[in-house]
């Protein structure tokens, strides 16, 4: 399968994230990509290619127009106050606070447009997370043009962003774009299965009332794990998205016999589903050694879930999202598109 990476991922390398109440160096930084890339040519799984640009208007068919803009200019409204540092939300619009009214001031807009403090915006930030959207949407544009599989190395990740907010890292939604993109040629149906450890509340939140995207989400249970208020099991989407979400909480310590058990329960619903199109949001922040994780799964249960997604016999595209064990992050992800391949052959 073709690889689509660009190298413009290193124009964002924030200083500092909030986490647990001190400022720490950012968990989700240059090198995770580099790993992932290195892994992916050793294992041979095929050529890697530069992303193709695509247009503005890809970009706001998931996500509001005023948020786009918001990420294209915030940079040089921060440092239009003399700030030289990356750029933090401090203050945002919780219960008892207008949500309709987005401010003029930067600090009130990366407020506005956010939810939490793990999004630093730097002098390459929309560059990098606008290279990151067009590497999935070139994915989106290969499997639509015939190619049975390809994999997105996007980064920074995206489904925590929702149609109008930034958080946990994410910034453009890549999947969501990708599936977008899909829907608009010709695909009638399209699936959404999300491994990463963390539920993809932003994906969740964009296609929930839709039933032309199914949404499967397999995650640390939201009662003990961010992103905290979403992603529950009863959250099964509205209107006309009624059924077509999924969400499967899992607790701390979850091992990979368990893991894996939970997914073939949820791939029955999406084999029912019958997609055009498979869109896999590929977090492997549920190895063991995470450091921010709490699920137990190793090396084989990488390749098993490739092979159950192989199992689907869907073209599908993988977009990276989460993984920080650094060290380790390429291998797990190698494991995955490996086992795919083995499984579909």
């Amino acid at each position: 399968m073709l690889t689509i990476y660009s190298d413009d991922h290193r124009l964002h390398h924030g200083a500092a994230e909030l986490y647990r109440g001190q400022l720490v160096p950012c968990f989700e930084m240059p090198s995770r990509a580099d790993h992932v890339l290195d892994a992916v040519r050793a294992a041979g799984l095929g050529a890697v290619i530069a992303p193709d640009r695509f247009d503005r208007a890809a970009l706001t068919r998931v996500h509001a127009d005023d948020y786009v803009a918001f990420l294209e200019t915030a940079w040089d409204e921060w440092t239009a106050l003399g700030e030289t540092g990356d750029a933090l939300p401090y203050v945002w619009p919780a219960r008892g606070l207008r949500q309709d009214a987005p401010p003029d001031h930067i600090d009130g807009k990366l407020g506005f447009y956010s939810i939490d403090a793990a999004v630093p915006i730097t002098a390459g930030t929309w560059t990098a997370v606008r290279s990151a959207a067009d590497c999935a949407l070139t994915g989106a544009q290969l499997v639509a043009g015939g190619a049975p599989a390809a994999f997105a190395l996007c980064r920074p990740p995206g489904h925590h962003a929702g149609a109008r907010t930034m958080g946990g890292f994410c910034y453009l939604n890549n999947a969501a774009i990708a599936v977008q993109y899909l829907r608009d040629h010709g695909a009638a149906r399209v699936a959404v299965l999300d491994v990463d450890y963390h539920h993809g509340n932003g994906t969740q939140d964009i296609f929930y009332a839709r039933s032309d995207v199914h949404v499967t989400s397999l995650h640390g249970d939201p009662r003990q794990e961010y992103p905290f208020f979403l992603g529950h099991a009863d959250e099964r989407g509205v209107g006309e998205g009624l059924g077509f979400n999924r969400n499967v909480p899992l607790p701390w310590g979850t091992d990979g016999a368990t893991y894996l058990a939970a997914l073939d329960g949820a791939m029955g619903d999406i084999a029912g589903f019958a997609p055009d199109f498979v869109v896999v949001s590929l977090g492997v922040d549920t190895f063991a050694e995470d450091p921010i994780s709490h699920f137990r799964l190793h090396a084989p249960d990488f390749t098993a879930i490739g092979q159950r997604v192989a199992s689907l016999g869907r073209p599908t595209l993988f977009v990276m999202e989460g993984g920080y064990a650094v060290a380790d992050i390429g291998v797990n992800v190698a494991a995955v598109l490996s086992g795919f391949e083995t499984g579909r052959a």
